[in-house]
Order: C-alpha cells, then structure tokens, then sequence
C-alpha cells in the first residue's frame, strides 16, 4: 500500500545529449511548477559534457546511456523507467515552457495523448517552420485526422498507452511522429494545444539539409508501417492510368495492345496486392503492441 501512495501523478521525462547549459534551469523550473506532483527523469544519451551532475543536483533522477544510441532510444529509456500514471515528455534545450505543463496535462482527462503545437508566435527558424507545414500536410493525409504538429517533442500521453508503443520508436529521430500516428491508427484520442517555443541556448544538433532528407526517408517508412495503403493505392492508381491510357492510345492510332500497356497495367494490379499485404501486416504490428500491453498488466 505505501508503494501505492509513493507512485508520481506526472513522470517528466527528458532525453538529453550534451545540454549542461539548459538542463539545471530546465529541472529546476519543472520543479518550481509541478512541485511533488511529479518526478523528473532525465535520460543521458551518452554526454561527454557534465549533463548528468548538472541533472542530479537540480533534482532530477537520471537514467545514463552508455554511450549515445539516439534521441529515439531516450525516448524509450525514458517510458520504460518513468513510474508516473501519465508521462511529459519534454527537449532538455529549454525551448520548451514547463509552465505550459498543467494545460497538457489537463487534456489526459479527456484524451489519450496532448501535444505542445508550436504557433507562428514561437521562436524558431523559417526552414524549419516550412519543413514542418510540409510534413503536417502529408502526416495529416496518412492519418485522415488534422495533424497540427507531427515533430513536436512536447507532449502529454497516457503512462500505459506510452509503453504499450514503446517498441515501434525507432533509436533515432522520428519519434514524436511514430508515436502520433500509432496513437491515431489505433484508434485512440490526440489533441493539440497551443504552445511557444523559445529559442534555445546553444548550438542546435539538427543539420537542416541532412536531417530533412534523412527525415523524408523515414516518414515514407512510418507511412509503410501504420498506413501503407494510402502510399500504395496512388501509386497503383497512376500505373493503371497511364497503362489504360497508353492502351487507349495506340488503338485509336494502330490498334495494338503493346507490351508497355501489359507491363503498366500489371505494375498498378500487383503494387495494389501488395498494398493490401502490407496493411494487413500493419494491423498484425498494432494487434502485436495491444498483446504486449495486455501482457504487461
């Protein structure tokens, strides 16, 4: 029963690589808002700098890498030691306002997962402001749900829901958006609150040409994962438009069926099987993470 009484309402939770310059006055701050309500878990990805005893003297418990695997991975580390009934998770940079924590977590009474959306008030670069419209739009077309934020690293979700997805999170970047689009295609409820985000102290880790092709990759892969459908069935589209086209060419011209139209035709029927293939195997991953999560209790 006093384990009972001793388990946190909130676990904050802080991937962190080389952030001695933000994370005292981050934990710090977090403390002075949420006081005994929560703990704060800072997740050292390997930092070569003095992140950890920095961390731990400003109240944090850290859970330390060996080495560093990925932002993802501290993702997952982070979930997996929290104790808390609902998780923040939160950049330890100190772009992010730990007095927008109570608005997040108010939502989780209604909702499954609360996301920090960053408005055009926030203090953040144009490239990046364009980038993310752009992955908004194609996230919000996979999910068929309005999608106000993908990338943003500021959110509030269900303790239980968070480690039930804990293992479809890649070890790099990309997991604000995995664990988006999983919550949605499982049938669970998002919702976006309105947030500013303040520039953050130091050098940014993120390479803005290499990270956006990286980061187009992966997105076509979480496409692939929770709705391969919605990538497969264009595709097939276009090829049997341009076989049937091609067709209805050349036999108003010279009355042939070639072999480019067969070729066509047939690339649009087999991409369409094998789009059918590939959701009945996203279903079976969700299905696999509910076992899991029934497993787990």
């Amino acid at each position: 029963m006093n384990d009972r009484k001793q388990i946190p309402e909130v676990s904050i939770v802080i991937p962190c690589y080389n952030e001695e310059m933000n994370i005292g006055p981050v934990v710090k701050e977090i403390i002075e808002v949420m006081g005994d309500r929560a703990e704060v878990v800072v997740v050292d990805d390997g930092s070569t700098d003095d992140t950890v005893p920095i961390a731990e003297k400003a109240g944090a418990r850290v859970v330390r890498h060996a080495y560093n695997i990925g932002n993802g991975a501290a993702w997952k580390t982070g979930i997996r030691a929290a104790h808390g009934k609902n998780i923040v998770i939160m950049d330890g940079d100190g772009q992010h306002d730990p007095q927008d924590l109570p608005r997040l977590l108010e939502g989780l009474g209604t909702f499954h997962m609360v996301v920090g959306a960053r408005t055009s008030k926030s203090d953040t670069d144009l490239h990046r402001d364009v980038a993310n419209r752009i992955f908004n739009t194609f996230a919000t077309y996979l999910a068929k749900k309005k999608i106000e934020d993908l990338t943003s690293g500021f959110r509030a979700i269900r303790g239980r829901l968070a480690k039930q997805f804990a293992y479809l999170l890649p070890n790099t970047f990309s997991s604000p958006s995995t664990i988006t689009l999983a919550t949605i295609r499982a049938g669970y409820s998002v919702n976006y609150e309105p947030i500013e985000v303040r520039r953050r102290k130091g050098k940014s880790k993120i390479r803005p040409l290499r990270d956006a092709i990286r980061f187009f990759l992966i997105m076509l892969k979480i496409s692939t994962l929770f709705s391969p459908l919605r990538v497969f069935l264009p595709i097939s589209g276009l090829f049997l438009a341009l076989g049937l086209g091609y067709y209805g060419y050349t036999y108003f011209t010279s009355l042939r069926f070639t072999n480019m139209s067969a070729l066509l035709i047939t690339n649009g029927v087999l991409t369409f099987l094998l789009g059918l293939v590939s959701e009945q195997i996203a279903q079976l991953r969700l299905d696999r993470s509910e076992e899991h999560h029934l497993n787990d209790d």
